[in-house]
């Protein structure tokens, strides 16, 4: 049975101190601005995905990640140093792709707004077709209910 809560308690760890050796012990040049933004580890505690996202081009991304993988050995073996665990989860990292979906948002979002305000710009001086109010109300009736009652 996996303990879904120490799961999450090892990875949060594992995210702060795979964090904090990036910034003060690996001075790989071609680590770029990394941020670490998540990790995960499988319910038996052996695997852990640590999420990182790098600012600057693609260039960049790949000299990260390739300083990331170089540097896996000195990462893991902090891992287990600072948590203390038992058998020491091997690290996988993995681009994380929410700056690129939020990207994909915020266009989607000025796409609507303008949509929007054409929609807005057209129907300026714009009025509905047909009656004011199309709705018939309780204790009306029109000349087509007397005649319907008829029949």
């Amino acid at each position: 049975m996996t303990d879904t809560a120490r799961a999450r308690k090892l990875a949060d760890r594992i995210r702060v101190v795979v964090a904090e050796t990036l910034q003060r012990r690996i001075k790989d040049p071609r680590l770029g601005f990394v941020t670490i933004t998540d990790a995960r580890v499988t319910g038996d505690l052996q695997q852990a995905t640590v999420f990182y996202t790098v600012h600057g081009d693609e260039t960049e991304r790949e000299a990260s990640a390739a300083a990331l993988e170089s540097a896996k050995g000195i990462l893991r073996s902090t891992v287990g140093r600072e948590t203390g665990v038992r058998f020491t989860p091997t690290l996988t990292f993995v681009m994380d792709a929410i700056p690129d979906t939020a990207r994909h948002l915020d266009d989607l979002l000025v796409k609507a707004r303008a949509q929007d305000a054409e929609v807005r710009s057209v129907a300026v001086g714009k009025t509905f077709a047909g009656e004011a109010d199309p709705y018939r109300k309780p204790g009306e009736h029109d000349e087509l209910d007397d005649e319907a009652e008829d029949e």
